[in-house]
């Protein structure tokens, strides 16, 4: 049996058609809309609630947490919106879910001024510096793993964790996915790219969220029930499963947002099928950062990152050939053929319009 989860975070612009990051928007802006959604109470104990007690919901604030000189959490810093799906049984379930969430989210945010756009990297800022400085105990907190040390990164970064778990597989086997997974993952990101902006203009590539992040973020984290089931490494392939609904779940985290659902679901295919095939050798506990960088710059314009994509596709097709989620990959296929991307949309609408307000103001169609 597999099962599927989903975690899509949500970038806006606010009624000034301004983007809503951290240099312009409190949390309270954001919590605002998070208030008026539903709670599920059947969705626990599968969902995480954390220690901040910020995720409540199916949505709760992305954001960079700030502590006093103890583990209470007096700010959170906000970057948007996450949505989680619940733990489904089918692909297809969990993008509905998804896409049932998104419209929520859309209807609660726009009556507060805030419009959804498909950004994977900040495309005015470069860094994120916490104001006021970190203080001492956040320092020594930030030290105890290597995804708390970079955790300035993701303020700047929007992307789906992508979840997906095999009952019955030992823990071994499950970590050898994640390797898998991570080995491939600069030749699979492609299909994803949407962040072709930096500093308030046109990037030199297709994703700037990968060059950046990939190789000092993870790109697989996978979760296990046991200390001793732990592998050291920087940064982490493995973590500690913190609810028991996290044991053995495999989550890809390298891919870029989507604003068209049907590509998640193209994505968690090809995930699935990676974890049936039996052909492809590549294992790697780190991402290879250089690969990741050049598959950023490059997508399927690079005939290795082509080439191996192609195979992976392929692999994955076969080793779904008689499971109905293969028709899935079809997105996939034709920007394959193509050798085009999300971002290759982005860039001609913004050498179109001239601006990457009016681009951003152009995703998300279905809205």
């Amino acid at each position: 049996m597999f099962y599927f989860g989903i975690e899509h975070e949500v970038a806006f612009f606010n009624y000034e058609r301004k983007f809503a990051d951290f240099s312009r928007t409190k949390f309270a802006d954001f919590n605002q809309i998070v208030e008026r959604l539903p709670t599920y109470p059947s969705d626990y104990p599968q969902l995480r609630v954390g220690d901040a007690g910020i995720k409540q919901k199916r949505w709760y604030i992305e954001g960079f947490e700030r502590f006093e000189d103890s583990e209470n959490v007096i700010e959170c810093i906000p970057k948007g919106i996450e949505i989680r799906t619940t733990i489904n049984s089918t692909i297809q379930s969990a993008i509905n879910e998804l896409s049932e969430s998104f419209r929520l989210l859309c209807e609660g945010a726009n009556s507060f001024g805030f419009s959804p756009v498909l950004v994977s990297f900040n495309p005015y800022y470069a860094v994120f510096e916490p104001q006021p400085p970190l203080n001492d105990y956040e320092i020594k907190w930030r030290q105890t793993s290597p995804e708390r040390q970079t955790a300035h990164i993701p303020m700047l970064t929007y992307g789906p964790d992508l979840n997906i778990s095999v009952s019955g597989l030992s823990y071994e086997s499950i970590i050898d996915i994640g390797r898998k997974l991570t080995y491939y993952s600069p030749y699979i990101v492609p299909f994803s790219y949407s962040s072709p902006f930096y500093q308030g203009t046109l990037w030199s590539g297709l994703s700037v969220r990968t060059f950046i992040r990939t190789g000092k973020r993870p790109a697989v984290i996978v979760f296990v029930e046991k200390r001793e089931q732990l592998i050291d490494s920087v940064p982490s392939l493995t973590k500690i499963a913190r609810i028991p609904a996290e044991v053995g779940r495999i989550e890809f985290k390298a891919f870029d947002s989507c604003d068209d659902f049907t590509i998640y679901a193209g994505l968690l295919a090809l995930l699935k099928g990676l974890v049936l095939d039996e052909t492809l050798l590549g294992r790697a506990t780190i991402p290879d950062a250089e690969k990741h960088q050049i598959s950023a710059k490059e997508g399927f314009d690079n005939e290795d990152i082509l080439a191996t994509a192609t195979q992976v596709l392929q692999a994955s097709e076969i080793a779904l050939f008689n499971d109905p989620d293969v028709q899935l990959l079809a997105p996939l296929k034709v920007m394959l053929e193509k050798r085009e991307t999300p971002a290759h949309k982005l860039i001609q609408v913004f050498n179109r319009v001239g601006s990457i307000e009016e681009a951003l103001l152009q995703t998300y169609a279905f809205k």
